[in-house]
């Protein structure tokens, strides 16, 4: 059947339903945006055309039509392809999934932008047309600047719906597509939020070892090739009530013995800011706040989460040891130990969940390039390593080796990825080393 996309129907006008609507009319497709009315949906196409750095132009933002779900939806019939950007809950999903099924044109594609309920959910119950045409899609915020977008599809989706959804997001809208697994928060949010949670604990061992916040977010960011912000700050930015959400949806549908469940919920220092309504820079200050002065100047002061209060922040100046993950990880004082504690642990977190989360290790390091901004991903920061090193550390801890890691030894290979002189090559959880797919 033939899907291509050149109309587009996006349901819910928030931020990120209205980047997709966005991205999707930069690219040249006809766009229904919906929500409850169209007076909030044109205030939406307006955010996307106000400030300096507007998302998309005046003339783009024009191919974008303002419409109401209760007054407007039978226009959906024209798209080829639905995009359900509207709240996180199982149940409100599948009642507009019900009504869309009504309405839509043989050979739409629909899809979800949910970040952590199963697809299979969403579609228990709903009719073969629907289960053969539905997958997930889950861009991430901004969507007009973030590449990464995980597709998700269902034991029924069709080949030509998947390949369609490639050629389109791919193609057209410039995305970097991963191929995730139907599991909690796919593969991107599953590590990087087991990162952000076990980091909240672990703070405090840091802490009672001399490694301070500031120390936490330094060695955290340039050395780890991850964003400025560091673990902290990078808390304040997205917000707490965000990962409290997040948390508690990791504790409901991890499985049994995934070592990210002990770490769902908050520390309890953390959890008194949480109840405190001390969110982060949405609410003036989290972990950390900034003060503007009568003179213009700024102070930035941190949260002592030991002494429940404000002080000056404190200035960091690293190492050369700690300046770079590869002697970081292996340095023997607190801000080595602390750096394996988290880093560590979650490069082989990210090792034992091929193939749950992904078929292979490309997927991975994809998403936490694309979506987290990581400089390089798990796999490629365990060859940085040397993953020989690793396994060497992790068996003379007694702990067990990650699935990755396992293959990765008992294939009597040194590396995750090699280059030969017929290209670039990933290690399979064959043994294998196999092509690299196209970007």
């Amino acid at each position: 059947m033939n899907h291509s996309i050149d109309t587009v129907a996006v349901i819910g006008a928030g931020t990120m339903g209205a980047g997709i609507a966005g991205v999707c009319a930069a690219a040249g497709c006809d766009v229904l945006l919906y929500d409850l009315d169209v007076e909030r949906v044109q205030a939406a196409i307006g955010r996307l055309c106000a400030g300096r750095n507007p998302a998309i132009s005046e003339q783009q933002a024009a191919r974008i039509s303002a419409c109401a779900v209760d007054g407007d939806l039978e226009k959906i019939a024209a798209a080829d392809w639905i995009c359900e950007v509207i709240i996180e809950d199982l149940g409100a999903k599948r009642e507009l999934f019900q009504k869309l099924e009504a309405l839509r044109k043989d050979g739409s594609i629909i899809t979800s932008n949910t970040s952590g309920i199963p697809l299979r959910d969403m579609c228990q119950g709903m009719p073969e047309r629907f289960r053969r045409d539905v997958a997930v899609t889950h861009f991430f915020n901004p969507v007009h600047i973030m590449r990464l977008l995980e597709l998700v599809t269902g034991e029924d989706t069709s080949d030509d719906v998947k390949a369609a959804l490639v050629e389109f997001l791919g193609g057209r809208l410039g995305k970097g597509v991963v191929y995730a697994k139907d599991t909690v928060n796919f593969i991107g949010n599953r590590i990087g939020c087991f990162w952000m949670l076990t980091g909240l604990h672990m703070g405090r061992d840091a802490r009672a070892d001399g490694v301070s916040m500031e120390l936490v977010d330094a060695l955290m960011s340039k050395p780890c090739g991850l964003p400025p912000t560091g673990l902290y700050g990078l808390v304040d930015l997205i917000g707490l009530d965000v990962i409290d959400f997040v948390g508690k949806n990791l504790a409901a549908n991890l499985p049994d013995g995934d070592l990210g469940k002990p770490y769902a919920s908050f520390p309890a220092e953390v959890q008194a800011l949480f109840d405190a309504g001390q969110l982060g820079r949405k609410t003036g200050g989290g972990f950390y706040k900034v003060s503007k002065n009568p003179d213009g100047s700024k102070t930035k002061e941190s949260y002592d989460l030991d002494a429940g209060a404000w002080r000056l922040a404190q200035a960091v100046e690293l190492s050369a040891e700690h300046a770079d993950y590869t002697t970081l990880l292996f340095a023997d004082d607190a801000a080595g130990r602390f750096a394996w504690n988290l880093m560590g642990t979650t490069l082989c977190y990210a090792a034992d969940l091929v193939p749950e989360i992904a078929d292979d290790i490309v997927n991975i390091d994809r998403a936490m390039r694309w979506g987290f901004n990581w400089a390089q991903g798990p796999f490629e920061m365990l060859d940085g390593l040397a993953a020989a090193k690793v396994i060497a550390r992790l068996e003379a801890e007694g702990k067990p080796l990650p699935k990755m890691l396992a293959v990765l030894r008992d294939s009597g290979n040194a590396s995750f990825y090699r280059s030969t002189a017929d290209g670039d090559e990933y290690l399979g959880s064959d043994g294998r080393y196999h092509a690299m797919p196209a970007e």
